[in-house]
């Protein structure tokens, strides 16, 4: 069973996006090839088991099970030891990552408190778009009660456009609600 998005873009967005940078073929047209959900626990240093609950809340808003982070050097204000296990990511492709980004545009963004849409400006010049989430209880998935810190978390969205105008038009034929 393929994804609404995924339908909506090989019937509208793809030919929208082909007519409007006028390609030459319609493997020139940009696509959405992975989004990664990151999730830094800083506090996991100290305690083992705020790891956990990032890992089990990545679980429930992605629907795959997050590979686990380690430090890549160490750092002694930080307490941090190289190796030690610094946070959490998820990398979602396919019907997954459709799924995600339609629950993302349509459901998790407008519950954002004073929400006025996403910068424009998190375009990293090669097409992609990084987004911050300052707290994971705008997924639906998690339970508010069950929560005993908001934490915070990366999506980034990892296209095939060349340039940041391309992704921009891709995202926005998409519903991505930008700021205007």
């Amino acid at each position: 069973m393929a994804s609404y998005l995924a339908k909506e873009y090989n019937e509208k967005v793809a030919p929208a996006l082909e007519e409007k940078f006028n390609y030459k073929s319609s493997m020139q047209v940009p696509k959405i090839d992975k989004i990664v959900l990151n999730m830094g626990v800083g506090d996991a240093v100290s305690n083992a088991k705020n790891l956990d609950e990032a890992v089990e809340e990545l679980t429930l808003i992605s629907g795959q099970k997050p590979l686990i982070t380690k430090a890549k050097k160490s750092i002694a204000n930080f307490r941090l030891r190289e190796g030690m296990s610094i946070g959490a990511k998820v990398t979602l492709r396919g019907d997954k990552m459709y799924d995600f980004l339609y629950k993302l545009i349509n459901v998790s963004l407008p519950r954002v408190r004073d929400f006025r849409g996403v910068s424009t400006r998190s375009f990293d010049g090669r097409g992609n778009y990084t987004l911050g989430i300052k707290e994971q209880l705008i997924f639906p998935e998690i339970d508010f009660d069950k929560v005993n810190r908001t934490r915070g978390l990366d999506i980034v969205i990892v296209t095939t456009a060349n340039t940041d105008e391309e992704a921009r038009e891709l995202l926005t034929q998409f519903g991505m609600p930008f700021a205007r």
